[in-house]
């Protein structure tokens, strides 16, 4: 049985969905280069993720396979952070201020508060007049 992959392990499978979907392909140098780390670092979680079973190298060809199950994982972390990214844009959240935030929060939610907020997020994409009302009664931050 494959066990749950690290945080780091986490980023490193969406942005090798991210590269697949975008290119076709996902090559330890794109990844290198779309995470600004040396190529031995992927390298070596690339090691580490075909271990694990998320991931094949097919060297000399497309670079990175996600098997089955790193399919899997990889939507589903590609889901949590497009959820998360949809419903800090619908509280008005500058770009920067929301990346950083998910960024440091998506790792540590469980699937069912991701749930929550999926659903928070189409209650408020189906009722635009509350969402108005709400943010209209916010208290602006300090």
């Amino acid at each position: 049985m494959t066990s749950a992959p690290s945080q780091s392990a986490e980023d490193y499978l969406e942005r090798i969905l991210e590269l697949i979907q975008d290119t076709g392909q996902a090559r330890v140098v794109d990844i290198a280069n779309s995470l600004n780390i040396r190529q031995a670092s992927v390298t070596n979680m690339v090691k580490k993720l075909c271990e694990l079973g998320f991931v094949d190298h097919e060297k000399y060809k497309r670079g990175l396979v996600l098997t089955e199950t790193g399919w899997e994982v990889a939507q589903r972390i590609q889901r949590r952070h497009e959820t998360l990214s949809r419903f800090f844009s619908l509280l008005e959240l500058d770009d920067d201020i929301q990346r950083k935030d998910i960024e440091g929060i998506e790792h540590h939610l469980s699937r069912e508060t991701v749930r929550a907020l999926e659903d928070l997020a189409t209650f408020f994409e189906s009722r635009p007049e509350l969402l108005k009302e709400f943010l209209n009664g916010r208290t602006p931050a300090e």
